[in-house]
């Protein structure tokens, strides 16, 4: 018996990196990497000699210059001696704290009234499709300006307030009072509500010039713990539900999960409330919200929540009509049936729309400027740019951060979305 000996591999030839379908590809992509390198290396070089003609260079050392100039909303402590680096920080954080509460509102809001506009009662549903409509084909820049100035002409100014003692024995009412059993003052200056404080707190520290509140931290450790262990007291639930058809009652099993550690650990620490009260011109004590952040915030949910209730809506619309049938069939009630048939499919549907809208929301704080609302493109991209003329190290360091922020904010939504998107078994 003869074997017919193997054919002998041919060597590799340098024509197979284009001729080659194994290879080409690979050699499509190392071009395409090199003439884009080659881009970027001609861009920076020319960029560096036009700012040497013009006697400048690339230098980010003005991050620890004196700042000079006030900040009205902050969240750590600032003055206007503090450096533009601070100043840089104060910016990301007003902006993230617009961010995560137009965000949060945004989704509720949004959730609502994409469920309303499939309702059966028409005036209901046409009332929804109204405020879509007009929201969304209104730029957002206008609603924001719109908001600041119903804030800051309609309102009442301080001295409105004011009780003297002849009115009171007169019998008179201020002109404007508090709200919420004298709590909130809002007028044409800002809103005025009572600060929480801690009589006990466990303490701070400073990371890089930053305070860092120990007593904040183990508030949000406590609560995420409470998350954590209020999901286990579900998955139970969930588990003898499948075992014996009947879910157990969890609500208030899980109200007081996440509600009482984190209250008593409050309490612990001396939670406390400090009131605003009328002294003089102006209101004292207390936290002032500036109308800048409230009409900033009031006008990215409004006009964010027409286009994540567009999206719930069409995630719902992509589920079958049979799913809602046959859970009626079984006896589920309307709302029992969205919660626990619909919603869960159609969030598959409705969380690549909503990340694109996370991202829209964080980029559209920028707009803040138009009512001097200080936020990372009032003050780096701002008051710091036009201090130090350093136009090119600031907006390099913005887009650097704002890009870090959406693929940060991508990669949590996508991570979600991992975890509820159908598995197959």
């Amino acid at each position: 018996m003869s074997f017919a000996d193997p054919a002998p591999k041919a060597g590799f030839r340098l024509s197979q990196l284009i001729y080659d379908t194994r290879y080409r590809s690979y050699t499509i992509q190392v071009v395409v990497l090199l003439l884009l390198v080659a881009v970027l290396v001609w861009l920076v070089n020319n960029t560096v000699a036009n700012l040497a003609v013009r006697g400048k260079d690339i230098n980010f050392d003005f991050l620890w210059g004196r700042a000079g100039y006030d900040i009205g909303q902050t969240l750590i402590p600032y003055t206007n001696d503090s450096t533009h680096g601070r100043a840089l920080v104060i910016g990301l954080l007003n902006t993230l704290l617009v961010a995560v509460l137009a965000s949060f509102f945004a989704t509720i809001l949004g959730v609502i009234v994409g469920v309303l506009r499939l309702s059966n009662n028409w005036l209901v549903a046409r009332l929804m499709t109204v405020y879509v409509e007009v929201f969304r084909n209104i730029p957002l820049l206008l609603w924001i300006i719109l908001v600041f100035v119903i804030l800051g002409e309609t309102r009442p100014g301080p001295k409105d307030f004011k009780v003297t003692q002849e009115m009171l024995d007169a019998g008179q009412q201020p002109a404007a009072s508090m709200w919420f059993w004298d709590s909130v003052a809002v007028t044409n200056r800002g809103t005025n509500i009572p600060r929480p404080l801690l009589e006990h707190g466990i303490g701070s520290f400073d990371i890089l010039g930053l305070p860092i509140n120990l007593s904040v931290i183990a508030t949000i450790l406590v609560l995420f713990g409470s998350i954590w262990v209020n999901r286990i007291l579900l998955r139970k639930a969930s588990a003898m539900q499948e075992a014996t058809g009947i879910r157990p009652t969890t609500w208030w099993k899980s109200l007081l999960i996440i509600v009482v550690p984190t209250l008593a650990l409050l309490l612990a620490m001396g939670l406390h409330f400090e009131y605003p009260e009328l002294k003089g011109f102006n209101f004292q004590g207390g936290l002032l919200v500036f109308h800048s952040l409230t009409a900033l915030l009031v006008a990215l949910t409004l006009y964010s929540a027409t286009y994540i209730a567009e999206a719930v809506r069409s995630g719902i619309q992509a589920i079958s009509r049979g799913q809602s049938e046959a859970a009626h069939a079984l006896g589920l009630r309307p709302g029992r049936t969205m919660s626990l048939v619909i919603m869960p499919q159609a969030l598959r549907v409705i969380i690549p729309p909503l990340i694109s809208q996370y991202l829209n929301i964080t980029k559209n704080t920028t707009l803040g400027m138009a009512i001097s609302y200080m936020d990372l493109k009032g003050t780096l991209g701002g008051i710091t740019l036009n201090q130090t003329g350093r136009e090119l190290e600031c907006m390099l360091l913005m887009m650097l951060i704002y890009l870090a922020l959406s693929l940060l904010i991508s990669a949590l939504m996508n991570i979600y979305n991992n975890a509820v998107r159908l598995k197959e078994r």
